[in-house]
C-alpha cells in the first residue's frame, strides 16, 4: 500500500502537466485571419479565376475580362472574387477596335468596409474599358484608366486609384477583419486584456517544482 501511494503523486503530476501544456498551447493568440490586399483575377467562360501571374507578367488578349477585388483573404482559395457583371460587350461597348491596339475590360472591386483599413472608406465599384499596345501587360491596362497605382519595393500592388492610401498586404487579426481595428489595436497592445500566457506558465513551474520536491522527499525515505 505504500508503494501505491508514493508511485501515484509521480503518474498525476505528468499528467496535470500535459493538460496544462495543452492549454498553454491554446491561451496563445489568435491565428490570423489573412491580408488586406489587392487580388487580381481573370474571367473565363463566366467565372472568375484567381491569376496565377501578377498583371505585372500577364499580356491579356483583346477582349480579356479581369478584375482587381480588395480584402482581406487569408489564401487564394480564400479570397474574396469581384462583384458585379463583367461583360466585355458591356464594359467596352463605348471603346471601338482600333488596329495596333487591344482592349481590355477591367472590373474595379474596392471591397467593403469591413475590409478597408482604420480611417478609409472604400470607393464604390467601377469598370473600365483600357484601350492599349497590343503588346501592353495587365498592368499597363491598369494604369491607363486607374491611376494613381501604388506599388512597393518588390512590384507588390498596393493601392489602385489611390486606395487605400496606406499600407500594403498587411497582416490582419481575425478581430480586426470582423470588426476593423480599434483605437487601441493602432496603438499597439493597449487596452487588450490580460494574456493567459504568464499565469499558465507560473503554474507549470510551480507543478515542476513541485514534482521535483516530491522527488527529493521519496528518494530520502528510500535511502532512509
Amino acid at each position: 500500500m505504500t508503494a501505491v501511494r508514493r508511485t501515484a503523486p509521480v503518474l498525476a503530476a505528468p499528467a496535470a502537466l500535459v493538460a496544462i501544456l495543452l492549454l498553454l498551447a491554446s491561451a496563445g493568440p489568435a491565428a490570423a485571419a489573412g491580408y488586406r490586399y489587392w487580388s487580381f483575377w481573370e474571367r473565363t467562360g463566366g467565372h472568375w479565376t484567381y491569376a496565377t501571374q501578377g498583371p505585372a507578367t500577364v499580356r491579356p488578349d483583346d477582349g480579356a475580362v479581369q478584375g482587381f477585388r480588395f480584402a482581406v483573404s487569408a489564401d487564394s482559395a480564400d479570397a474574396s472574387r469581384p462583384r458585379g457583371t463583367a461583360d466585355f460587350d458591356t464594359i467596352c461597348a463605348d471603346t471601338p477596335a482600333a488596329s495596333g491596339s487591344k482592349r481590355v475590360a477591367l472590373v474595379l472591386d474596392f471591397g467593403t468596409g469591413a475590409d478597408a483599413p482604420s480611417g478609409e472608406t472604400p470607393p464604390g465599384r467601377r469598370t473600365a474599358c483600357a484601350r492599349v499596345p497590343a503588346d501592353a501587360t495587365s498592368a499597363d491596362a491598369l494604369a491607363a484608366v486607374a491611376k494613381p497605382l501604388r506599388y512597393d519595393t518588390n512590384a507588390l500592388l498596393c493601392a489602385i486609384a489611390g486606395y487605400p492610401r496606406e499600407g500594403c498586404g498587411e497582416q490582419v487579426s481575425a478581430e480586426g477583419a470582423a470588426e476593423g481595428k480599434s483605437a487601441a489595436e493602432e496603438k499597439g497592445s493597449e487596452g487588450s486584456g490580460p494574456s493567459l500566457g504568464l499565469p499558465i506558465g507560473a503554474a507549470v513551474v510551480a507543478l515542476l517544482a513541485g514534482a521535483a520536491v516530491w522527488q527529493a522527499r521519496r528518494r530520502r525515505d528510500e535511502s532512509g
